[in-house]
Order: structure tokens, then C-alpha cells, then sequence
């Protein structure tokens, strides 16, 4: 059957001094973390404390003293077992997506895609109908609601490509598509400032959760110079394995490049190529 679609943490508590510790977070059982405000900012541990930078800033968080044997064996914690085996779970699927489109995504991503995504496969294993809690996996769950992630919220699909694009994908024959019908960049593409070109790109992933292994296959309208009056129609075009009973995929995505003396550059590193998921098929 062929498939069309079309798009147009809790207490708080304050150190007052030079470090200024504040803003405690309590992860429940397992460590408290705070946010270090103060002029002097620590590396490394000090007692039970640890200090540290992350996206988030300069923070500190001191481990709790739960054993771990106690938290494997101890029916109080079958709960916490459970969901750290759908964590888990969520992890490895994450990371199988994500090598599965490598190509595209080390072109369009941000530093959170790794947790964002694991987060929402997590809530797509909670709707797993089938399996008890604990067992529940991301195959068996809705799958549908992972249409339309953004791989990179710099850079954002819907609010960058506003050129209507159709995406098919035929089970039998395998053949997954994207089209385009012929538009003005200026006026379709919302680029960032030193645009000179930019890249249409798709890719389709054939993904495996049992057995943790794909089918990938990607197309590219190859660059074009962002000022054109108008494109030619785009097709972008890739065959999968026909008559797949696994989850398909396809992303759709856009890259910016700037000309500097012939040659091509992508534009910021790539800071806002965007990258989204435009099709999810499931049996």
C-alpha cells in the first residue's frame, strides 16, 4: 500500500559565599544537583560533591547512597527496574536511528538530539499495547507520534522550507519519494544571513529494533544557488526493500552553503541546516 503526505526537578536551597551554590534539583533516591552562581566556578570533586560544566552551565550534584545490588534485588525498587529497562530500551533505539541516518545528521543536529530523542521514545514505549510493563518496546508502541521531529531546533524544517513537498513511500515496491513542484528560493526558504546556495535532502531508513540493524538509502537535489529565479521541479527518489514488514522513515531536510571564491562552504558549520521527520509507516 503506498502512503502519501502532504506538508504546506524540586526543592531549592542556597549557599551564600564566593561559590553561591543555588537552585538544588532533587532527582528522587538518587543525587540532588545545584547550579553554581558565583564568581568562582569549581572542576572535580570535593567530599561528595561533584563540580562541573555542562550546556546547562557550572554545576555541582552530590550522589546519593543507594546500593546499587539493593535496586536490582529489592521488590520496593521493581518500578525504578522496570522503567530503567525501558530507558535502556529507548537508548539503544535512539542510537540505532541515529546511525542509521549518520549521513544526514552529522550535517543537521544539535546538542540535545541525543536526550530529545531518547525522551520521546520513552513516551513512545509507554503506548506499547501489547507487552507488560518493563518489556514494553518501541516497535510494538505508536510509532506515528515520532512524525515530525527536528533533529536540530536551530534550525527548524517548518519554520525554513515553506515550499509544499509531497512524501510517498510504496511498501511493495519499496520506492520512497520526495517532490517538489518548481518555487522561488527567496520566497519558499527562510535562510539564514550569507545564504548563497542550499541542498534539498532526503533519506529513508528501513530500521530493525529486534535485531538492532537498517536499510538506509538518501537522494539530494545536489546544490543550487539560493538567489535563482525560480527551481525546476525537484524528485528525489530511493528504494528500500520491497515488501518490508519493518517501521519505515523518511526525513526531509535542508543545508546552507555560502561561495567563497568557487568554492562551497557549509554556511556556520551547519548550525542551521534543519532535518525532520516527514513520514513514519508502520504494519
Amino acid at each position: 500500500m503506498a502512503k502519501k503526505a502532504i506538508f504546506g526537578m524540586g526543592g531549592t536551597c542556597f549557599w551564600d559565599g564566593l561559590l553561591n551554590i543555588r537552585s538544588f534539583n532533587e532527582i528522587k533516591n538518587f543525587e540532588t544537583m545545584a547550579r553554581q552562581t558565583g564568581i568562582i566556578k569549581l572542576k572535580g570533586t570535593l567530599d561528595d560533591i561533584s563540580f562541573y560544566k555542562s550546556s546547562d552551565g557550572h554545576l555541582a550534584r552530590t550522589k546519593g547512597g543507594i546500593d546499587g545490588n539493593r535496586i536490582a534485588t529489592d521488590p520496593a525498587f521493581q518500578r525504578t527496574r522496570e522503567n530503567g529497562s525501558e530507558f535502556g530500551r529507548a537508548g539503544k533505539a535512539g542510537k540505532l536511528i541515529r546511525n542509521s541516518i549518520r549521513v544526514l545528521l552529522q550535517n543537521a543536529k544539535d546538542k540535545r538530539v541525543v536526550s530529545r530523542l531518547t525522551k520521546d521514545l520513552v513516551a513512545i514505549i509507554k503506548t506499547d499495547p501489547v507487552n507488560l510493563r518493563g518489556d514494553r518496546t518501541v516497535q510494538d508502541g505508536n510509532l506515528s507520534s515520532f512524525l515530525g521531529f527536528e533533529f536540530n531546533l536551530n534550525g527548524k524544517l517548518g519554520s525554513t522550507l515553506f515550499a509544499p513537498f509531497i512524501v510517498a513511500l510504496d511498501r511493495v515496491t519499496g520506492d520512497a519519494d520526495v517532490t517538489l513542484v518548481a518555487f522561488s528560493p527567496t520566497v519558499r526558504i527562510a535562510a539564514p544571513s550569507g545564504t548563497t546556495h542550499f541542498n534539498i535532502v532526503m533519506g529513508a531508513t528501513e530500521v530493525d529494533f529486534v535485531n538492532e540493524i537498517f536499510v538506509f538509502e538518501t537522494a539530494s537535489s545536489g546544490i543550487l544557488p539560493y538567489t535563482a529565479p525560480d527551481t525546476a521541479p525537484i524528485a528525489l527518489n530511493v528504494g528500500l526493500t520491497p515488501n518490508s514488514v519493518l517501521p519505515i522513515m523518511e526525513m526531509v531536510g535542508i543545508e546552507f552553503y555560502q561561495e567563497v571564491n568557487g568554492e562551497m562552504y557549509p554556511l556556520k558549520n551547519g548550525a542551521f541546516n534543519a532535518l525532520s521527520v516527514a513520514l513514519v509507516d508502520t504494519l
